[in-house]
C-alpha cells in the first residue's frame, strides 16, 4: 500500500460524497451518542441542555488519496464517528495524501505537530527504526484476525507505543486489508530464476526480501506506478487487492495477478497522534477516540471482504489471469524474510525486543490457527 492518486469514476464521486457520507452517518449516530459517552442533562421542568463540553477541532492527515476509498474512508469514518459522540464539539478535518503533507510524510507530520493526527502504514518509516514494520506487518507474519489478536491482547501495542514515543506519537489499529494479493506482473514468474533482475514496485521488508531473491525493488507513490508498468519503466508492482486495484487499473497495463501477498498477510494501518494534542484531550474524548478507531479499524476488513470477492471476478472476466507463487518462490521468500529478522535483531536492541515477543506469539498462535481454521480451510475452500 502506498499513497495513490487516480481519479474516480462519475459514477463513484457522485455516490460516495464525503459529506453525504458524513451527514448519513452523522444520522445514524447522533441518538445512540449520548448513550455511549453521555451529555448534559435535564430534570423533568428543566430547559434545554447546556452544551458545557470543550471545543477541539483537529486536522487528520491520510497518506491515501480520496479516491481510494476504502483506505481513505477509515479517517472519514473516525472524524464521523467522534463529531457524533461528542454531540459536535470534537471534529476533526480530514486531507487525503499529499493535501496538506507528502502522503509519505505523515509520521513527520504528526511528530512535528503540524497535524494532530495521521493516518498511515507504518512500515512505510521503517528507515525510522525497523521495528515501526511489526506495528502494520512483516512477511510470513500476522494474518488480520493474529494481529488484531497480538496487538488488543498479546502485548503488541505496548510494545509498539514505546516504539512511537521516540516520534513523540500515540498509536491506535486503524484498520486491515486483510491478506493481499502479491501483485501484478507483465511476464509470468513461475521459478526462483524468473525474478532475477526484475523490476518491481514494492516498499518495506517484503521489498528487502525479494531484493534477497534477485529482484530490482523501487518504492514508488500510487499515482506514478500505472505509467511505469505502462512505459515498461517496471515490470512488476505490488499493492492492496482486486477492489483498489482495479481502481487504479493495473490490469489494463500488467495481465498475470499473483497471490498470495506473503510479505502482507493482514497488514495494519493506524492512526497516530501527536502525543501533546492527545495529553491535552479531556478522558472523555481519549474514550472516544479509542472506540472510533476500533470501529473504524473493523469496519475496513469488513468492508475490504466484500468487495473484493466481486471485483476479482470482474478482474477474471475481463482478461486478468490469477497465478500462485510457487512453492519454491514461497520457500526461499519465508527463509529469507526470517533470517532478516535474526540479522536485525542482532544488530538491534529495539527490533529483538519486538521481534523476540512478536515471535513468541505468532508460533503459539500459528499452532491454533492450523488447527482450527487451515484444518477447515484446507477443505472447505478448495470445495468451493
Amino acid at each position: 500500500m502506498s499513497d495513490g492518486n487516480q481519479k474516480r469514476s462519475a459514477e463513484t464521486k457522485r455516490n460516495d460524497r464525503p459529506g453525504d457520507r458524513r451527514r448519513a452517518l452523522r444520522a445514524m449516530t447522533a441518538g445512540a451518542a449520548g448513550l455511549v459517552v453521555g451529555c448534559s442533562t435535564t430534570s423533568e421542568n428543566a430547559g434545554p441542555a447546556v452544551q458545557t463540553r470543550k471545543r477541539v477541532q483537529w486536522r487528520l492527515a491520510s497518506s491515501f488519496p480520496r479516491s481510494l476509498d476504502t483506505l481513505y474512508g477509515a479517517s472519514e469514518e473516525l472524524a464521523v464517528r467522534v463529531e457524533a459522540l461528542s454531540d459536535g464539539a470534537f471534529t476533526i478535518r480530514c486531507y487525503p495524501g499529499g493535501d496538506m503533507i507528502p502522503a509519505l510524510g505523515v509520521l513527520d507530520g504528526v511528530q512535528s505537530g503540524t497535524v494532530q493526527a495521521g493516518h498511515t502504514a507504518s512500515y512505510y518509516y521503517k528507515g525510522k527504526n525497523p521495528a515501526l514494520s511489526f506495528d502494520a506487518g512483516v512477511p510470513f507474519g500476522l494474518t488480520a484476525r493474529q494481529q488484531f489478536a497480538w496487538l488488543y491482547h498479546g502485548g503488541g501495542l505496548e510494545l509498539m507505543r514505546e516504539v512511537f514515543a521516540d516520534f513523540n506519537a500515540v498509536n491506535f489499529p486503524g484498520g486491515s486489508t486483510g491478506a493481499q494479493m502479491g501483485g501484478w506482473f507483465r511476464r509470468e514468474v513461475p521459478g526462483i530464476a524468473d525474478l532475477k533482475g526484475l523490476r518491481m514496485r514494492i516498499p518495506g521488508l517484503g521489498g528487502e526480501v525479494m531484493q534477497r531473491l534477485g529482484v530490482e525493488c523501487q518504492v514508488l507513490g500510487g499515482g506514478d506506478i500505472y505509467p511505469a508498468l505502462e512505459r515498461g519503466a517496471i515490470d512488476a508492482t505490488e499493492w492492496v487487492g482486486p477492489y483498489d486495484d482495479a481502481k487504479l487499473g493495473f490490469d489494463k497495463v500488467a495481465r498475470y495477478y499473483y497471490a498470495p501477498g506473503w510479505w502482507e498477510p493482514g497488514p495494519t494501518l493506524s492512526f497516530l497522534v501527536n502525543r501533546k494534542a492527545w495529553e491535552e484531550l479531556p478522558a472523555e474524548y481519549q474514550r472516544i477516540v479509542e472506540v472510533a478507531a476500533a470501529e473504524s479499524s473493523m469496519k475496513m476488513t469488513a468492508k475490504y471482504d466484500s468487495l473484493n470477492p466481486p471485483a476479482l471476478r470482474q478482474l477474471i472476466d475481463g482478461g486478468t489471469q490469477v497465478r500462485t507463487f510457487s512453492d519454491e518462490i514461497m520457500a526461499a521468500a519465508r527463509d529469507a524474510s526470517f533470517a532478516l529478522y535474526q540479522e536485525q535483531a542482532a544488530s538491534d536492541p529495539g527490533f529483538r525486543k519486538v521481534f523476540e515477543a512478536w515471535e513468541r506469539f505468532r508460533q503459539e498462535s500459528t499452532a491454533w490457527f492450523a488447527v482450527s481454521e487451515g484444518s477447515f480451510t484446507r477443505f472447505a475452500f478448495q470445495q468451493g
